[in-house]
């Protein structure tokens, strides 16, 4: 028998999200929800959140496009976007996962009884305080099951735009000084120039395997750069520098041979790699590293559950002093301090100091440090760690501090 449910665009969507999970691989589906965040939803699902919680222009009505984001979505309706649980809670009942919000859907602003509730059928009234009993009739339709396949990236939303995180959670690396020095590494070009680019064969020695065995890509870098703690001058790790990547098309070997006067010699054959590209020229000396496997990768937004702090350590890029918005940092705290992906964190600028002469003496001061925008953890490492820089007032530099937003 075929079922008949009510016709609000939620029960229609929980059908239509039903069947598309059903489609969908296990990995795509495992998506964090943290209990903190679940519970958060759980509370404002009841209750709503007060008025004063929401953006000063949150619209009453919104249409998910292409291209929209959680954060952004969460920034146009809640006045700190990382609260995106209260988001979530306000149309829990309807949508199950945050993770799967659809271009095409219409959230609708609530703001009957001095509370705000977010739904995806509109209440009559609502706007003006009206009941949420006065909401439209409810009809019943028939719905028929259908099956419908389509990749993450095709549908749903994502925490941030893929673009300002993909690079970098392959691109940049922190590793141990040796182990960048015993990677493989370039050692000619096919002609006698010492530089080679883009779509021009090389030769490399070390560790490389069979040209049919795996791994097949590469990733070249150079300078393992020292990253240092501000405060204490202790390295905290090494940062390469991305440079390229190629495709192995031979392995290396060795080749008995006879001389010209009939000794037996041996000749070591390195092997052949092709650069598939180049951010700058690569030369003999750069080392090569294994292409790691493309992560799929979604962020739950949240400030982290123990306070944190810390300070900038570098900012990404040759010859980058200051950090603007939709640019990477590297922060002196890492996994073993409690920084996972996903974490929010307020970025301060440090107040200046001065002396101070308004009551005729001259006595030093320190101005307070101000908080100077918002940055989300995107990739860790044992004590180092990778972020964005979301929300930006003024540059930001070595040395800066950060903490849990308020």
């Amino acid at each position: 028998m075929t079922p008949h449910v009510p016709r609000t665009l939620a029960a229609a969507l929980g059908a239509a999200l039903a069947s598309l999970f059903a489609t969908l691989p296990t990995h795509a589906q495992n998506f964090p929800i943290y209990p903190n965040q679940r519970a958060t939803a759980e509370q404002v699902a009841q209750s709503g959140v007060p008025l004063s919680e929401l953006a000063p222009n949150a619209p009453e009505e919104y249409t998910v496009k292409r291209g929209d984001t959680l954060w952004g979505i969460s920034g146009l309706f809640l006045k700190t976007p990382w609260r995106w649980p209260e988001l979530w809670g306000l149309n829990m009942d309807q949508i199950s996962n945050p993770h799967r919000i659809y271009p095409g859907q219409t959230m609708y602003l609530d703001k009957s009884g001095g509370r705000a509730r977010l739904r995806m059928a509109k209440a009559s009234g609502s706007a003006a305080g009206g009941n949420v009993a006065d909401a439209e009739p409810i009809e019943t339709v028939r719905l028929s099951p259908r099956t419908r396949s389509n990749g993450l990236n095709e549908d749903a939303i994502p925490t941030l735009a893929p673009n300002l995180t993909e690079a970098f959670l392959t691109d940049a690396l922190i590793v141990e000084l040796d182990a960048l020095e015993k990677a493989p590494r370039l050692v000619a070009n096919k002609d006698s120039r010492v530089l080679v680019t883009r779509g021009e064969r090389a030769y490399a020695r070390g560790n490389l395997p069979d040209a049919d065995s795996t791994p097949r890509y590469w990733r070249i870098y150079r300078n393992a750069k020292p990253l240092r703690d501000p405060n204490t001058q202790a390295v905290l790790g090494y940062e390469a520098q991305f440079i390229g990547r190629a495709e192995l098309i031979r392995g290396e070997s060795v080749r008995e041979v006879t001389d010209g006067r009939g000794r037996a010699t041996t000749d070591i054959v390195p092997a052949t790699v092709d650069i598939l590209d180049a951010k700058e020229e690569i030369r003999p000396g750069d080392r090569m590293l294994p292409e790691p496997p493309r992560e799929l990768l979604t962020y739950a937004p949240r400030v982290p559950p123990q306070p944190t702090s810390g300070q900038i350590v570098s900012v990404y890029g040759n010859a980058v002093r200051y950090a603007a918005q939709n640019q990477v940092v590297v922060l002196n705290r890492g996994a073993r301090d409690g920084l996972e992906r996903g974490h929010v964190l307020a970025l301060m600028s440090d107040g200046r100091r001065l002396i101070d002469r308004t009551n005729g003496e001259r006595t030093a001061i320190k101005l307070p440090d101000e908080r100077n925008g918002l940055m989300m953890v995107f990739r860790t490492f044992d004590r180092l760690s990778y972020a964005l820089v979301l929300q930006i007032s003024e540059g930001v530099q070595v040395g800066d501090r950060f903490g849990n937003p308020r």
